[in-house]
């Protein structure tokens, strides 16, 4: 019996990704990363666009041949329609659309923030329904209430900045490299959090960076003034007193939810639950609070095609397709 076999896509951003799924296992999950935009502070979308013009077809063919499927076994073609950067999304959904059509086969567009949720579904342990997902990443940050594999209800978000633009900014005042939120939190690593700064007061389950932000900058300035050497000097403790700052508002955020919803099956997604220091404040909260909490391997966790083809398989299973009309989108809600 032919087993349902799925290739995922994703180009939202900076990467390129390509991944099979296959009968509850990712056979192959492919990034072209793109570092170009280092010397640039930040990604450049005409630049990101082009590289994914180059990267897409080796991607995509490096993924089948990994999976040791052939072109002719894929069921479905699923592509993130969005929410992203317009030109990086165009490319991966022109391609999709162009294979899905070539093969006859069906087309199913996924959001890109749904799918990171749905990346805690590839391996076990697996979160029970209703769970909640705090969702972190460079570009949005939210609190989501899973009732099933496809009904989300997001309940608390970014007033303005993300948690990831935070690190990212506050890595270009300190001087460092681009993305500068994985350099931050190995930095931190080395450093003592005793640095304050000005912590938002936003109602109800939203957040604020914008304002952090404001206060490690004036914060720095303050310091510099006093000393010229006081980055340098600092630098391992500025990482971890700003790292545990950004961590402390999404966790007491979360814990305002958990209260809120009675929920205590607790999971996190997006490139920043990458970070360690959340990882590891949000284990011990567990511990402290019996919730159940689930992280995904960091793999699943920063931008990649595996989860977009775990989001069609469950859009596959009811039938959800998309026609050759479909075209992408760079707001796109939950």
């Amino acid at each position: 019996m032919k087993k349902l076999t799925i290739l995922g896509i994703e180009s939202s951003c900076d990467d390129t990704s390509a991944s099979i799924w296959q009968e509850g296992q990712i056979l192959s999950n492919c990034v072209a990363n793109q570092d170009a935009h280092k010397l640039y502070g930040g990604v450049v979308p005409e630049v990101a666009s082009r590289a994914h013009l180059e990267n897409i077809i080796p991607v995509v063919n490096k993924a089948i041949v990994e999976s040791k499927v052939s072109v002719d076994d894929i069921d479905a073609v699923a592509i993130t329609k969005g929410p992203g950067l317009l030109g990086s999304l165009i490319v991966g959904v022109s391609f999709a659309k162009s294979l899905a059509y070539s093969l006859d086969i069906p087309l199913i567009e996924v959001n890109h923030m749904q799918a990171h949720i749905l990346a805690h579904f590839i391996d076990d342990p697996k979160p029970k329904f209703p769970f909640l997902c705090l969702t972190v990443s460079g570009g949005h940050t939210q609190i989501v209430k899973v009732t099933d594999h496809l009904e989300m209800e997001v309940i608390g978000t970014t007033i303005d900045d993300a948690a990831g633009e935070a690190f990212d900014k506050t890595g270009k005042i300190l001087g460092l490299d681009y993305p500068a939120g994985p350099i931050i939190d190995e930095l931190a690593k080395l450093g003592k959090a005793k640095f304050e700064f000005a912590k938002p007061n936003i109602a109800d389950l939203d957040f604020s960076f914008s304002g952090l932000k404001t206060s490690i900058l004036y914060f720095l300035k303050r310091k510099i003034k006093e000393d010229p050497n006081f980055i340098t000097d600092n630098l391992n403790d500025i990482c971890a007193s700003v790292q545990k700052s950004i961590v402390d508002i999404l966790l007491s955020k979360l814990k305002k939810a958990q209260s809120q919803t009675g929920i205590k099956e607790i999971a996190i997604a997006g490139g920043v639950s990458a970070n360690s220091g959340l990882r590891g404040a949000l284990n011990k909260t567990s511990v402290e609070l019996g919730w159940n909490t689930y992280i995904p391997k960091i793999s699943y966790c920063t931008d990649n095609a595996a989860m977009i083809a775990m989001a069609g398989y469950y859009k596959f299973n009811i039938g959800e397709f998309a026609g050759q009309d479909m075209a992408p989108m760079a707001r796109m809600k939950m």
